[in-house]
């Protein structure tokens, strides 16, 4: 086989490049860093764009659809955009106003009842002379007149005050607030940017790659993004339909069942249950916690109720609503949940299952050569 020069330079070219960014991998990185801490806040513009896009395309699909009349097109981008940022806010702020609240006041009630459940085992001790071998009659009698809630708020103290001065992580928490909401809001101002115009920027993008880049390039690119989007946009939408359907199954069930707070707990698992495969159970250990502060018995009958409901819920519910969507057999999306989880803990399983579905996708139609 001949060689031509131009193969020569690229492979020499190739090479070239590649020994310099493995000899000088750590600045690359760190400058790599640098650049992605720098455009945090337009990267975090460019998420909630995609997030908000989502829900702005629904509304504007159906948002006078058969009205040919000018106002309703200059009106449709804003109106669409304000009810997709009011609908997401507002589910936001039911969540939050239904979980944090109960929360609070079960970790308070659960305060306050320990020191009442230690006085109780103790004098079931000194009732049973269970522990009479190996703790004498002074030392019960120590632990029976020890006031526990004294302790406890004692204990916490000393930990608070070994976290650091209160000045310090004051300042230090302010700061970090601050630092985030700024970023927050720029990345609000320049997604609001990015939706207002996607149409355009979409429009200079393709210009630009047209010009730049050759058409086989060009088209590998484009079909690669476009597979990414799909899979994504499905995972998504398909994974909000699955956790709306967990959440209102678990609160129906714990209202026929007579559990305790059946809506702020079917509220939490339903938000958990964005997470793939391990969210319902995070929800599930949180509201467990919760309603055995009211009574353990319940608290095991909701934990059973769970598994059944999520045996129901994995063999029937996932597979039609997200599983056929994102055509990503079910080993793989386990796989895709540990791995993501293991590098970037909750955003890397959100991520790693449409990105898995992604490449599963691409990988499978290049072997059966089709071609988009």
């Amino acid at each position: 086989m001949k060689l031509e020069w131009k193969t020569c330079i690229r492979l020499g070219i190739t090479a070239f490049l590649l020994y310099l960014a493995i000899y000088y991998w750590e600045p690359i990185t760190g400058m790599a860093a640098m650049i992605a801490g720098a455009a945090s806040s337009l990267l975090l513009g460019c998420l909630i764009a995609y997030l908000v896009n989502i829900l702005m395309s629904f509304y504007e699909t159906y948002y006078f659809p058969k009205s040919k009349k000018a106002a309703v097109e200059k009106s449709k981008r804003i109106v669409c955009m304000l009810a997709a940022i009011l609908t997401l806010l507002g589910i936001a702020f039911v969540v939050i106003r239904l979980v944090i609240p109960e929360l609070v006041n079960c970790v308070k009630l659960l305060i306050a009842e320990v020191p009442q459940a230690i006085d109780d085992l103790v004098e079931w001790l000194r009732k049973t002379g269970v522990l009479n071998s190996v703790m004498n009659k002074e030392l019960l009698d120590s632990l029976a007149a020890t006031d526990w809630e004294q302790k406890i708020t004692q204990m916490l103290k000393v930990f608070l005050d070994g976290l650091g001065g209160a000045a310090q992580m004051a300042v230090t928490a302010v700061s970090s607030f601050t630092a985030a909401a700024v970023e927050f809001l720029i990345g609000a101002i320049f997604a609001l940017y990015l939706l207002l115009g996607k149409e355009r920027i979409m429009g200079q993008i393709r210009k630009v790659m047209n010009h730049y880049l050759r058409s086989s390039w060009n088209r590998n690119i484009r079909y690669v993004l476009s597979t990414f989007n799909g899979c994504f946009h499905r995972f998504i939408v398909g994974q909000c339909i699955e956790a709306v359907i967990l959440g209102g199954l678990c609160m129906a069930g714990m209202m026929i069942l007579r559990l305790p707070y059946a809506v702020m707990v079917g509220t939490l698992i339903g938000f958990t249950a964005l997470i793939p495969v391990a969210g319902a159970y995070i929800g599930g250990g949180i509201g467990a916690f919760m309603i055995l502060t009211v009574s353990p018995a319940k608290a095991l009958g909701f934990l059973i109720f769970l598994m059944i409901l999520q045996q129901v819920e994995g063999n029937l519910i996932y597979p039609k609503v997200v599983g056929n969507s994102i055509g990503l057999p079910g080993v793989w999306v386990l796989a895709a949940v540990t791995i993501g989880g293991g590098i970037m803990g909750i955003p890397g399983m959100l991520i790693g299952v449409p990105a898995a579905a992604a490449v599963y996708q691409l990988l499978k139609n290049d072997l059966n050569g089709i071609k988009d």
